[in-house]
């Protein structure tokens, strides 16, 4: 995204093949920014190469945008779109169309911008009409780094400073990568101010997602016999609210190597079979480790004792509602549990039985699934496992290589 924008040309190495970045990547080329895409060396991710049209040089595409089933996507365009000079339309799938968006629609309205939406400007799709974007002091609801990043992105177009007020820390992946190509932006605590910026084309090689990398942690601390290393994890201090869990829960993990790569911290993580118990997890972790609740159930039944998840209602508007759709299989799998409006209570003790799941089309559910079924007492069936193509294309080569068991 920042690098389409950007003065120059540049190459993004270890890209995901998921869906979600070829949907980003489908989005600027109808937009007319050039950029071609290879596949990485044996073990990688792809290579892109972006030819950027500066801050002002999107074309009005001729078609509807499609961000797929990503919501980073929507959320981090919306702030790109509004107030351009053109007109764009940009939806999604059906699980995106039911996502709340005027968390940041509402606020690029107050920044002068034109914008008109589905169910009185709450759904996609969304049409952007252009208006003169001006800066806006905006205290956050939620701490949530798409609202942050939608809103520092629409700030560089706009006249005045733009002060983004969170109310907890969440990922800061936007400031760091907008300071290092430029951008006029700084950081005072809580507060992030930006204003009218030009960036400069910066190459970047994509460290391996934390969120993905979760899978393979919970499925090595809740295995009886399992001794693995994860190479090249980014662990930016805000994402790695899950290492505090787990590590509070009894998991054996070090990162070992660490290092920076494009002002981003990065390591190798050590994981081995562990003695889970369970712990109250809740208040300003949750925003630092969101995407990892699904998998952290699976933790959680597996440990010793009782698992409570609070303040985490945010989970009810991802891709599924994941606090129902946890519920559902752990239902079916016969673990003891209670759902409450924002989070819930899982009483483990390391039984989780066959069953069949709805993975809800969600990608975080479907491969929470396969790492329960990785650890359960007998199989574990996953109703349209296939979502897993949105974020990890690769996930069930790896989980073969690593175990062998998937039917």
């Amino acid at each position: 995204m920042f690098n389409a924008l950007a003065n120059g040309s540049a190459t993004v190495t270890n890209l995901s093949g998921g869906a979600d970045c070829t949907s980003t990547i489908g989005i600027f080329r109808a937009m007319g920014v050039d950029i071609q895409r290879s596949p990485g060396p044996a073990g990688r991710g792809d290579t892109v190469q972006i030819k950027g049209v500066g801050m002002h040089g999107l074309a009005e595409p001729i078609e509807i945008l499609d961000a797929g089933n990503s919501g980073t996507t929507t959320r981090l365009m919306s702030g790109l779109l509004a107030g351009r000079p053109i007109m764009t339309v940009m939806t999604g799938d059906d699980s995106l169309r039911s996502r709340p968006m005027g968390r940041v629609i509402n606020p690029l309205r107050s920044m002068g911008a034109e914008i008109s939406a589905r169910d009185g400007g709450r759904l996609a799709p969304i049409v952007f009409h252009g208006g003169e974007l001006h800066g806006i002091e905006y205290d956050m609801p939620v701490a949530s780094a798409q609202l942050k990043s939608c809103l520092l992105l629409a700030g560089l177009r706009a006249t005045g400073n733009t002060v983004i007020k969170q109310p907890d820390v969440s990922r800061d992946h936007t400031e760091r990568m907008l300071a290092g190509m430029g951008a006029n932006i700084s950081v005072d605590g809580l507060a992030v101010t930006t204003s009218e910026s030009e960036l400069t084309a910066a190459d970047v090689e994509v460290p391996g997602d934390i969120s993905s990398a979760a899978f393979w942690i919970v499925a090595a601390a809740a295995h009886p016999d399992a001794d693995i290393t994860l190479s090249n994890v980014g662990v930016n201090p805000t994402r790695t609210g899950i290492f505090d869990v787990l590590r509070a829960m009894g998991v054996d993990i070090d990162l070992v190597n660490e290092r920076t790569i494009a002002g981003e911290p990065v390591a190798d993580l050590h994981v081995r079979s562990s003695e889970l118990k369970g712990i109250d997890i809740g208040g300003d972790v949750i925003p630092l480790m969101i995407d990892e609740v699904p998998v952290l159930a699976v933790a959680a039944a597996m440990a010793e004792g009782t698992t409570r998840i609070t303040e985490a209602a945010e989970l009810r508007v991802k891709e599924s509602d994941r606090i129902s759709a946890t519920v559902a299989w752990l239902k079916a799998a016969g673990v003891e549990h209670e759902e409450s409006e924002d989070g819930l209570t899982i009483d483990g003790g390391g039984k989780i039985q066959s069953a069949v799941a709805d993975s809800f089309d969600d990608h975080r559910i479907a491969m929470s699934l396969a790492i329960a079924g990785l650890v359960s007492e007998g199989t574990i069936g996953i109703e349209r496992a296939e979502s897993v193509d949105i974020s990890y294309p690769t996930f069930w080569r790896d989980l073969d290589t690593l175990s062998g068991v998937i039917a």
